[in-house]
């Protein structure tokens, strides 16, 4: 069932990590974004921040 929870989870998953990795810049900003991006997606009523490549997006 590739359209399952756990999939979506592990595509969602694998996004943040990727994004993480693979952004520029230093760990302090990272982590503000992270918590900006996680943030915005978990008040909002979409499942994404809208902020695609950026940590915790």
């Amino acid at each position: 069932m590739p359209d399952g929870f756990f999939h979506q989870v592990r595509v969602h998953t694998r996004n943040f990590f990727t994004n993480w990795s693979n952004y520029e810049a230093s760990v302090p900003t990272k982590v503000a974004l992270t918590f900006k991006n996680r943030s915005k997606a978990l008040f909002s009523r979409a499942q994404c921040c809208g902020n695609h490549g950026q940590p915790g997006c």
